[in-house]
């Protein structure tokens, strides 16, 4: 036998299985899961030294425009159906592997205001941010709060409402005393330094705030990003997602 050919099939079988081991994995993530996400990615990276997870936090909507138009993505999470009905239908979602992943709730916050703030006597506020309803979830969801309470039409009338890029933008605005106050979720709440929850939003007025998770096509040929996702429904997973106020769907 070729003493060369020898030695490089060795060589190539270790350059191949360095190469797998190394694989990137590119995460689309809404923005109200960057805090249990990093902790996610921290905790899996500890079993898995050659794992390369590479987040991208942003608003559900921008992100599955993003991956629409061919941004590497091998994981997306979304906090609204809406944007992972929207990239299944573009084929971009391996199918089979989009499932509800957590569940969260819609409050409303404030750095100067009263517990006794109701939905009802929002009007009489000046200044309240939600994210941007064209693309962010958490923004949607107040607008049917605020639809179904009937205030909506006055707040947009009287340019009351304050567009956040994302929920965490809207978070920011309310902490600081920027705005009255701010629709949010209650795990992005928690992160709040100086704003406090005023009111839970009732449940009745929104449809439940669900994150669905899914591979692209180009994670479900991704080894690690498969790993992952199936690490995102582990019990150590499940306990992470807990602690951050977010409720697991398990399955």
């Amino acid at each position: 036998m070729n003493l060369k050919a020898v030695v490089f099939i060795p060589v190539f079988l270790s350059l191949s299985l360095l190469t797998a081991q190394a694989e990137t994995v590119h995460l689309s993530i809404a923005a109200s899961m960057t805090d249990a996400t990093k902790e996610l990615i921290a905790v899996f990276s500890k079993t898995h030294k050659g794992a390369k997870i590479q987040p991208n936090f942003g608003s559900s909507g921008s992100l599955a425009k993003q991956i629409s138009q061919g941004a590497p993505a091998d994981i997306f999470v979304s906090a609204n159906p809406k944007w992972m009905q929207y990239l299944v239908a573009e084929k971009m979602i391996s199918p089979g592997t989009d499932r509800i992943f957590v569940f969260n709730t819609l409050v409303f916050i404030s750095e100067k205001l009263s517990s006794d703030l109701t939905m009802e006597n929002l009007v009489a506020l000046d200044r309240i941010a939600i994210g941007s309803p064209k693309s962010v979830p958490a923004g949607q969801y107040a607008e049917q709060a605020m639809e179904k309470t009937g205030i909506y039409k006055i707040l947009t009338g009287e340019k009351k409402l304050i567009m956040a890029k994302d929920v965490r933008q809207a978070l920011l605005y309310a902490d600081r005393g920027e705005v009255d106050g701010a629709f949010i979720y209650k795990t992005d709440a928690l992160l709040a330094r100086n704003a406090r929850i005023v009111f839970t939003v009732q449940a009745d007025l929104y449809s439940r705030v669900s994150y669905p998770v899914g591979l692209t096509m180009a994670g479900a040929e991704n080894n690690t990003a498969k790993t992952f996702y199936d690490y995102m429904n582990s019990p150590e997973a499940i306990a992470i997602l807990t602690r951050y106020g977010f409720e697991p769907n398990q399955y």
